[in-house]
């Protein structure tokens, strides 16, 4: 059987590359070749890529691979070059095919700079020079993308990002982990789905031991989106040529896109000044006159016209596949960024005028929000904000408290009787109730249980709820909600403190109190055992009768405090609060000296709400784009 051929799996039929000397695209094909390109171009050059990734041709390769003459050879220009790590930025290289008879133009941007390029020879210089305004004089690098655009009829429609090479051992002045810094870069881009990964390898070189392959099988371990390309084939050992070969032919390591091969400028040529286009017609010869490539070059896996062809051919289709799913991630980008905003609401009017009805609007919104929250209604503003969840939840705790502490109370109660009886106990006969006993044992248990109200009262105040108004809570705002709450909570305070010097008073209903003591006996005993106790008249008996009598009244008392801290809370914490605070919002609104003041934000709202605008404006024109395409 034969072995499957690199583009045999890749291509439909009529976008295979046409077995042309002129090595050109069909002319159907080419026609959707350059609106493909130029859609992803302006999405890229909106800015879209911050908040999606969009289909691209990353280039990456160990240091000295032939990476930079790969896209010399493509682009028709001197790109920098010299030992060491000389691609210091990712470089989109987008080349733009004129019409014969057209003039050659470049551009280049970067950060807020763009220059026009009149003069191919200028290219180099003013690349070096954006890296060095962007990762510094020397060999640092940065993440911070570079755009140089190429408009020539010798040039293929094509877009590519140029990565710095893969460094393995720092140099002078490089940081020790330079090697790592620049695969981080590398795996932002090679690490996307919709990014296809062009590996560049010398011929001369084991492919399985360079780094870049290894690192394209790490994110794309089938190489369903990698290509390879084998370069200085004048350099191959003899004797190795049949293995080269059997790469491009895909039969070592397997990649679903495939391999070519191609030779370019020398360093010899280089310094000889030996044109591009010269090179274009010697790399022909190179591969025609070989005795073991020649056949890779019958078969248009060889030379740069048809690497260009292909990478072309992959790229638009690449775009046609991912643009549905494209759409989709923009849609809901742009759900969640409006949905996002929405927390921040709108910022600040700029007219003095509209500033007063702004603040009186905000202001109004504001305290009825916080009415709201405090009786468990939904807000104005739209967030979902229960208040009364995270209180129940402690309300829930205290009476688990109240009810834990009555356990361990009634575990103990014998004993203590047992003591107070022997201490306390006057000419009464036994079976006879001691009050006295009863009263200093339930005080003492409900003393035990003042502070740990307290508490409750400092852990509620102490849960804070963040306002979408966030241009209302300024320093002067949470000033004015910290010292309401301070006040409160001290209030609350005074509060549960005399609910407890009142419980000490040991008071309920007769009719409660009653209904209580039958009921915990009825729980411990039946009927006629009861009876069998009521009527005995050994100590025994006096101190279960104690027992239930603690325990009957403890139930009363602990319910009283299970409702009423909490009913403290609510009504001191949450519905004086809102009202004092309403209250003084409103009063503010007459200080109008104020409203610059008031109205200011903290710079990073500001800063976050612009950029979310910023994101829904490009995102709007990006799918606008989509649209019209």
């Amino acid at each position: 059987m034969e072995p499957e051929t690199a583009s045999s799996h890749l291509l439909p039929d009529e976008c295979s590359i046409p077995k042309k000397d002129s090595n050109t695209l069909n002319q159907q094909f080419e026609e959707k070749v350059r609106p493909c390109i130029d859609l992803i171009d302006s999405l890229r050059s909106l800015g879209v890529e911050k908040d999606l990734a969009l289909p691209a041709i990353a280039v990456i390769g160990d240091q000295s691979s032939g990476k930079s003459s790969v896209l010399e050879a493509l682009s028709g220009v001197a790109l920098p070059r010299g030992s060491g790590i000389v691609t210091r930025c990712p470089l989109e290289l987008k080349m733009k095919r004129l019409k014969e008879g057209q003039e050659w133009f470049a551009k280049i941007t970067y950060q807020d700079t763009v220059k026009d390029i009149d003069d191919p020879s200028d290219v180099e210089r003013l690349i070096r020079e954006a890296q060095d305004d962007m990762a510094g004089i020397g060999v640092g690098i940065s993440n911070d993308l570079i755009s140089l655009e190429i408009s020539s009829p010798d040039v293929p429609d094509l877009t590519l990002i140029d990565l710095p090479g893969i460094a393995r051992v720092a140099v002078k002045g490089q940081p020790e982990n330079i090697g790592e810094q620049i695969k981080r870069l590398i795996r932002q881009f090679i690490t996307k789905q919709e990014t296809i990964n062009l590996i560049v390898v010398p011929c001369n070189v084991d492919i399985a031991t360079t780094e870049a392959l290894k690192m394209a099988q790490e994110v794309d371990p089938e190489g369903e989106r990698t290509l390879g390309i084998l370069t200085k084939p004048d350099l191959v050992d003899r004797g190795t040529e049949d293995t080269v070969v059997e790469i491009v032919h895909n039969e070592v390591i397997r990649l679903k896109k495939g391999y070519m091969i191609v030779k370019c400028r020398g360093q010899q040529e280089i310094l000889e000044k030996l044109s591009l286009s010269e090179a274009i017609e010697r790399e022909e010869a190179f591969f025609q006159a070989h005795p073991y490539f020649s056949t890779l070059l019958n078969e248009g896996y060889a030379t740069i016209p048809n690497l260009a062809e292909k990478l072309t051919l992959e790229l638009v289709n690449h775009i046609e596949r991912s643009l549905p799913h494209l759409e989709e991630q923009i849609e809901a980008k742009l759900a969640e960024t409006y949905a996002e905003l929405e927390k921040y609401g709108e910022g600040p009017p700029t007219d003095n005028a509209e500033k007063i009805l702004f603040l009186i609007d905000k202001v109004t919104e504001f305290t009825q929000d916080i009415i709201n929250l405090t009786t468990g209604e939904e807000l104005k503003n739209g967030e979902k904000l229960n208040l009364f969840s995270s209180l129940r939840t402690e309300f829930a705790d205290w009476k688990s408290h109240l009810d834990l502490s009555g356990e361990k109370f009634n575990k103990k109660i014998m004993d203590e009787v047992c003591g107070y009886e022997i201490k306390y106990r006057g000419r009464e006969l036994p079976g006879f109730i001691n009050y006295k006993t009863f009263e200093v044992l339930v005080k003492d248990q409900l003393r035990k249980l003042e502070e740990p109200a307290v508490k409750k009262i400092k852990t509620v105040t102490g849960k804070k709820k963040k306002s979408s108004y966030f241009f209302l809570v300024t320093f002067y705002i949470q000033g004015k909600i910290e010292t309401i709450k301070q006040g409160k909570e001290s209030t609350a305070e005074s509060m549960v403190r005399t609910q407890f010097k009142m419980e000490l008073i040991v008071y309920t209903q007769d009719s409660t109190y009653s209904n209580s003591l039958t009921n915990v006996k009825d729980q411990e005993n039946g009927s006629m055992v009861r009876k069998d106790m009521l009527f005995s008249t050994n100590s025994n008996a006096t101190l279960q009768e104690m027992k239930w009598h603690i325990r009957s009244y403890y139930h009363i008392a602990s319910q009283r405090l299970a409702d009423q801290i909490p009913l403290v809370i609510c009504y001191q914490i949450l519905q004086e609060s809102a009202t004092q605070l309403r209250r003084e919002m409103l009063q503010m609104l007459q200080e109008k000296e104020n409203v610059e003041y008031l109205l200011k934000e903290e710079i990073d709202i500001g800063s976050k709400r612009a950029t979310l605008l910023g994101r829904i404006k490009r995102l709007t024109e990006a799918r606008s784009y989509l649209v019209a395409f």
